[in-house]
């Protein structure tokens, strides 16, 4: 009788199984490459030269923070015997307010900022930031552009110990990498859209006429958080330009992806492998954490211009807001630590520049509306994760990432996954925590895709 029921249970999952397994993918759908986000009456003075950019702190930002941070309300103190179980806890903010304003060394952080040459470009109506590291090249070493995108709330400084790893040029490697690490569009220095629909589809397109601005007509592409999404659409709707996609996170939404999670609740190693099985099972605790860390993701997906005022206004409350994801997102369990495990991967200096970008620019009501602009019906209408990308994919998993996707999933998707890679460390801040591991892989990725595209392709740069 129990096998019965059984059965019975794993046939009425198999059946959409099978059937949105074999359903067709749907059509791509239509790509504006020309699609206006700026003001209108900027479209006649339309200007596509690429001009040096340098990040100031002034006189009067510095002044105008520190006199923030001092005349500020008092923060409500924290519950007896609670760590960030709660967000941020305000007695540990406390000093991490002090520190910003008395000191952090802006000048310093400045010149470290702009130790990298930046550049702003208008691409659709947006003024577009990036930083561009060309390296020095040897002779017989071929230059190979790679397109490094961040997410929220992050910003370009996630990949900066990254760059001299990635840069670096290596006797057993025929090519040396250039990069482009762009804002996305309404993050830091990067101006957002004046009227809505500027989802990750649509950022796509932005960051492929990026590219193409820049010369470039094939090059490889790397992505976390919205910056994974926004490569993964690049590699669906521009297959003849991306050379090879790899994340840290890969992002899939499909009800193809949705059935098979259900169904190795009922029976695991259908669809994960034993050893990482517990980054989807059991099921409930899964769903109860991301019950806890995604509250932010429905406000901000509704509402993000009312939070905005607060976060615009207060130095303070941006900093808690947006420090604490460095913490849970990091590792779950620094949620029960008295300082949020906060400097155990980070410096408080990277920490505090990371947030400085989006004061600074006061951008984070606009980064926020990604949320909303993505998570509409519009968008999901698309289908997009149901379009299999044929760009060769190299994917890797850090053990403490927000969501796990396994293999059987990925490649359905991704039909030219080379490898993906369970790492047994790391968080979701990945480039920025564990920028050895994370600029290996890249490398190692790039390399594949280079060795793949002569075997199947014959064709590269």
């Amino acid at each position: 009788m129990l096998r019965l029921i059984l059965f019975s249970a794993l046939a009425g999952v198999a059946a959409p199984f099978i059937y949105f397994y074999f359903q067709s993918p749907p059509p791509l759908p239509e790509i504006d490459l020309e699609e206006w986000w700026g003001p209108k009456q900027a479209k006649s003075k339309y200007n596509d030269s690429i001009v040096p950019f340098r990040v100031e702190f002034s006189n009067s930002i510095v002044k105008n923070i520190k006199d923030r941070l001092r005349d500020r309300h008092p923060l409500t103190p924290p519950l007896e015997g609670i760590a960030f179980e709660y967000g941020f806890n305000s007695k540990q903010l406390e000093s991490w307010l002090k520190y910003w304003a008395e000191e952090y060394p802006f000048s310093a952080r400045e010149k470290y900022i702009n130790q990298y040459k930046h550049y702003k470009t208008n691409i659709q109506g947006l003024d577009i930031h990036f930083v561009r590291v060309t390296p020095e090249v040897p002779p017989g070493k071929e230059v190979v552009p790679l397109l490094l995108l961040h997410g929220w709330p992050g910003s370009f400084l996630e990949f900066y110990d990254s760059i001299p790893l990635l840069t670096a040029v290596n006797k057993d490697r025929d090519f040396v990498v250039e990069l482009i690490i762009p804002s996305l569009p309404g993050y830091g220095f990067s101006s957002g859209a004046v009227r809505p629909g500027l989802g990750a589809d649509k950022i796509a397109v932005i960051m492929r006429n990026l590219m193409s601005r820049l010369g470039y007509k094939k090059y490889y592409i790397q992505g976390g958080d919205w910056g994974a999404l926004v490569t993964s659409i690049m590699s669906t709707f521009f297959p003849k330009e991306v050379l090879g996609y790899h994340t840290n996170l890969p992002f899939l939404l499909s009800p193809w992806s949705g059935i098979v999670r259900f169904l190795g609740a009922i029976y695991p190693p259908l669809v994960v492998k034993s050893d990482v099985a517990d980054r989807m099972y059991p099921l409930g605790v899964h769903v109860s954490f991301m019950m806890q860390e995604t509250g932010y993701m429905h406000i901000q997906s509704t509402k993000p211009d009312t939070v905005g005022v607060a976060l615009s206004d207060s130095p303070a409350g941006l900093a808690a807001y947006i420090l604490e994801k460095f913490s849970t997102w990091t590792k779950p369990e620094y949620r029960s630590w008295p300082d949020g495990g906060l400097t155990q991967r980070f410096t408080k200096e990277k920490l505090i520049d990371n947030v400085m970008v989006y004061w600074v620019t006061n951008s984070i009501t606009t980064s926020m509306r990604l949320y909303s602009e993505t998570f509409k019906k519009r968008f999901f209408g698309l289908g997009l994760d149901q379009i299999p990308t044929q760009v060769p994919t190299f994917i890797i998993q850090a053990k403490n990432e927000i969501s796990y996707v396994p293999e059987m999933v990925l490649r359905v998707k991704y039909p030219n996954l080379l490898k993906s890679t369970d790492l047994e460390d790391g968080g979701h801040f990945l480039a920025m925590e564990l920028p050895d591991v994370f600029a290996k892989d890249v490398l190692t990725a790039i390399t594949s895709f280079r060795k793949w595209h002569k075997e199947y392709t014959r064709t590269e740069l």
